[in-house]
């Protein structure tokens, strides 16, 4: 134990004493309904990947690709000052929690974590969203090498300490304060500084994406559900392009909504909970969230929390409201949904889903994908970035993302792309592209494509009605747009027939084509990607 001589450290403390923990320490308060509300500073309503580090040592010199944006790296000095300074904060802190948990479901790999913050209200969010140490552990890989992480949400660092060690924040025109930072050789990492949730997380899913390709298991930024035959469907997309709200599905048991593992042997969930956003939640249109949210319970039972949503003196939310921030978010053990699948893992997927939030109006919102295409889309990672999601972003933007989850996909790109391509080869995959996005022009001026219609869809290609229509190949885009679709109307199908104005379509989506396609060269020019997935690319 790395605190020993400090007097109250609370080891693996219950989920009703966390509860009252938390509200003894004031980090949330009680709704209406039972669960706890929770605001961050301004600067941590979301992710902060300019403030996120990788320690540069001799292992991860050659393992991390240091082009990719997401890879900022950080000196062992400076890591090491940071952890001494993480400890000796504290071991000043009145109480200490200590909590053990696991990522993956699947024991075989399972890693083992020990998160250690003097917030209760963390040691409460690692209890959803990690799951229970299996007392089979010892067959993990993993067994030996548990993962330490040092979360103080609150304090802040010296900015004169780190003057030429961290990045210079533009807008204030001083260093950062903040610091989330992971050492893959010494199994530590450290959250200083973002009180964001979603910071402690997204860490650990960084941690297991660059641990387990090296074990041969290929890490997805992916929701997964399974259909009563047992049919697995994976559902990969970037934040706010509909993972969470399109894998809840009643009809389908849930493994999980984020992350997982794929082996030799099949599917395995990372998580215990989930972490949903909850701008403009819809009872009507995503049951499932809103009942694992709102639903009515004793406060020292419920435990769900939501961050940063408007919340009323009555204790009620608003979740219309974004006025403090779009990227509102909810935080909710598995079991709090209909269906789940309690074991979190799954046979091989039969179809994958790639999701896309098409700002621009001029994708389609399904179209099929062949082998060649799929490794070119998941290359890509194409989205348009919502307000929320990372701190600054206030308007859509063109963004792409290799493997829908660049910054949590630390190692060199033709290591996914390789796994990714020998599994659609083994297995035969069905891959359909879904446009979450706009139709009938661009944003702010045409609307969001429908839940519901977007749900009819999904059924349609895990069902496999959809390969009963006529496809036609959209040539600027390459993918494969179907005719019809069963419960969706025909006119909505084909983009361009949303738009009143067609030249204004036609220019929109060939700038957009010009993004891929200088992305492309700028991105994986002499990376060994194949002619073939090359040509797939939109502009070729």
């Amino acid at each position: 134990m790395m605190l020993k001589k400090h007097k109250d450290v609370r080891k693996n403390t219950r989920h009703e004493e966390l509860i009252r923990d938390v509200l003894e320490q004031r980090g949330a308060m009680v709704s209406s309904n039972g669960c706890l509300a929770k605001w961050t500073h301004p600067e941590s309503t979301g992710r902060s990947p300019k403030d996120t580090y990788i320690v540069m040592g001799k292992e991860t010199e050659k393992g991390v690709d240091w082009d990719s944006p997401s890879s900022n790296p950080m000196g062992r000095p400076t890591f090491d000052m940071l952890l001494k300074d993480a400890l000796k904060m504290l071991g000043r802190k009145k109480t200490v929690y200590c909590k053990n948990r696991v990522l993956g479901a699947d024991v075989s790999y399972a890693l083992p974590v020990t998160i250690v913050t003097d917030s209760a209200l963390t040691s409460l969010f690692t209890y959803h969203m990690f799951r229970p140490v299996p007392k089979d552990i010892e067959e993990s890989v993993f067994a030996r090498k548990d993962f330490a992480l040092l979360v103080l949400p609150y304090d802040k660092l010296d900015r004169k300490k780190y003057k030429g060690r961290l990045r210079v924040d533009l807008d204030k025109d001083q260093t950062s304060d903040m610091a989330i930072a992971m050492d893959f050789t010494n199994m530590i990492g450290i959250v200083y500084g973002s009180s964001y949730m979603g910071s402690v997380k997204k860490l650990m899913f960084t941690v297991m994406n660059y641990l387990l390709p090296a074990k041969g298991i290929l890490p997805l930024h992916c929701a997964a559900n399974e259909g009563k035959k047992g049919d697995i469907a994976l559902f990969l997309g970037l934040s706010g392009t509909g993972k969470t709200s399109l894998s809840a599905d009643p009809n389908r048991a849930l493994l999980g909504d984020d992350e997982h593992g794929w082996s030799d042997q099949g599917i395995a969930n990372f998580e215990h909970g989930c972490y949903a956003k909850l701008i403009k939640l819809d009872p009507k249109k995503e049951p499932e969230i809103y009942d694992a949210i709102m639903h009515k319970d004793d406060y020292l039972k419920h435990g769900a929390i939501v961050e940063n949503a408007m919340i009323y003196p009555d204790g009620k939310f608003d979740f219309n409201d974004g006025r403090f921030t779009e990227n509102s978010r909810g935080s909710y053990p598995l079991s709090y949904l209909s269906n789940v699948k309690k074991s979190s893992t799954g046979a091989h997927p039969k179809t994958i889903i790639f999701l896309t939030a098409d700002a621009n109006g001029v994708l389609p919102p399904i179209s099929k994908l062949d082998e060649n295409q799929a490794m070119l889309w998941f290359l890509m990672g194409y989205t348009s970035k919502l307000e929320g999601t990372e701190t600054g972003i206030v308007e859509p933007k063109t963004t792409f993302s290799r493997f829908f989850g660049e910054p949590f996909m630390p190692r060199n790109p033709g290591v996914y792309d390789g796994m990714l391509g020998e599994k659609m080869k083994k297995h035969k995959l069905r891959v359909y592209l879904i446009n979450t996005g706009w139709s009938g022009g661009h944003y702010g001026v045409g609307k969001r494509i429908d839940i519901d219609l977007t749900r009819k869809m999904v059924n349609a290609a895990l069902s496999g009605e959809i390969e009963k229509a006529k496809f036609e190949e959209n040539k600027l885009f390459h993918i494969m747009v179907p005719k019809s679709c069963p419960g969706v109307p025909n006119g909505i199908l084909d983009p361009k027939n949303t738009w009143g104005d067609k030249a204004l379509y036609d220019l929109r989506a060939n700038k957009l084509a010009r993004e891929f396609s200088d992305y492309f060269d700028k991105a994986y020019a002499g990376k060994g990607i194949s002619k073939a997935i090359e040509m797939q690319c939109p502009g070729k």
